[in-house]
């Protein structure tokens, strides 16, 4: 019978895509990412797991023949923008959002991503022209609607942005609860002149672009953010750790510039680090066991585009663990293969995005090419410096 609470009708109560049912798959000859080595060997996954990993160029009848193309664990995903960009592709335009969800699967699907936790503000800023509304929680029954039914190709889990210096931050957030297994909660504080954007120029550049303010506008809208975070900074952000605690997600902070905040952050009972602006914070991480998370896209373009530290220098420093694609989706596989180059080190640069990220968002069932993981697996070749995905398979089935 047809639930007349679903959003989609009952003729659309299929499966579409087969990423949720297990499958078989044996990738052999190829060239295996595993955590400590690479070598010469096949893959083979059963009802959606991984059962075998051999060595030798042999090819079994039905297998893949990958004719010396690496095979890597398919990619994690922590922090994205990208679905933010699909239901809202030009500021105030609100696009369908089925649709838009389905085009992002799709699209991380081709990247070679097979876990994503998509990232959602919570906490709506209703004053001054660069305003923000709720939506994440429709947002999320709309994204969790669509994996029951099995509409996407690859494996979605929720991240809530709890933005600090904003309105509504725990009315927002209390409207989730555990039955939605949200993933991560990361603590985000944008107030002008500290953290991310130290750099009020940056700072300007960004909103007024985003959003065409002109002078005036971008002063008001920093002093409204200003008293934002004096009125409602310190219990918002009290109340975000409580609440990250209630729905059993794993807690992030983001932008950590000093020392003093790593500590803040370590007593908050983070996990890890979301693109830390100094290399005195990453070390401050290391200290306090909190893993670093760096942008795949600082790192492809040598820098910050707020100016903050480079992710390559702190990855040259031995303080980087796990890299995001944060607003380019393509970008995390490019980024794997570029660490490769300045570690030659390629399994150790292949779990920046798959084992470490698997390991700090508490996903022990994949994230590395093991018998009784998932079968979720990626076949690269390498074209000079740049890595070209030829198939992605999720549990096992072909999403790419």
């Amino acid at each position: 019978m047809h639930d007349m609470n679903s959003p989609f009708p009952a003729s659309s109560l299929t499966k579409p895509y087969a990423s949720e049912l297990p499958g078989d798959l044996c990738l052999a000859n190829a060239r295996l990412v595993l955590p400590d080595r690479v070598v010469t060997g096949s893959v083979t996954i059963d009802k959606g797991v991984i059962s075998e990993i051999a060595e030798g160029d042999h090819v079994p009848t039905g297998a893949v023949d990958c004719a010396g193309d690496l095979v890597l664990p398919g990619l994690v995903e922590l922090h994205t923008d990208n679905v933010e960009r699909h239901i809202e592709p030009r500021p105030d335009v609100d696009w369908p959002h089925l649709p838009a969800l389905i085009a992002h699967d799709a699209e991380l699907a081709s990247t070679g991503i097979t876990t994503v936790f998509d990232a959602m503000r919570v906490g709506s800023i209703h004053t001054g022209k660069g305003r923000y509304i709720d939506y994440a929680r429709k947002l999320a029954n709309e994204l969790l609607a669509a994996r029951a039914q099995g509409l996407f190709k690859i494996s979605h889990f929720l991240h809530l942005r709890a933005e600090i210096c904003s309105e509504t931050l725990l009315e927002e957030l209390a409207t989730f609860g555990p039955e939605d297994r949200v993933g991560i909660v990361s603590l985000m504080d944008h107030t002008p002149g500290q953290r991310q954007f130290r750099d009020l120029t940056a700072l300007k550049t960004y909103v007024t672009k985003k959003r065409g303010m002109n002078d005036v506008e971008f002063a008001e809208h920093v002093e409204n953010l200003l008293g934002l975070q004096t009125r409602f900074g310190a219990r918002h952000e009290t109340g975000a750790v409580a609440e990250a605690g209630r729905l059993g997600a794993v807690l992030a902070s983001h932008d950590d510039t000093t020392a003093e905040q790593v500590a803040t952050s370590s007593e908050n009972g983070v996990g890890f680090a979301e693109f830390p602006t100094t290399v005195e914070a990453a070390r401050a991480c290391r200290a306090n066991g909190i893993a670093v998370m760096m942008g795949a896209p600082n790192l492809i373009r040598g820098g910050s585009h707020s100016g903050n530290v480079a992710a390559e220098d702190l990855a040259k420093a031995d303080l980087l663990d796990i890299v995001s694609s944060d607003y380019v989706p393509s970008a995390l596989l490019l980024s794997a293969f570029h660490l490769a180059r300045l570690w030659d080190d390629l399994p150790r640069a292949v779990a920046t995005v798959t084992a470490g990220p698997a390991k700090a968002a508490q996903l022990t069932d994949r994230g590395a090419l093991q018998p009784g993981l998932r079968g979720d697996v990626l076949r690269v070749r390498t074209i000079g410096p740049t890595p070209l995905l030829r198939g992605v398979w999720c549990q096992g089935n072909k999403t790419g």
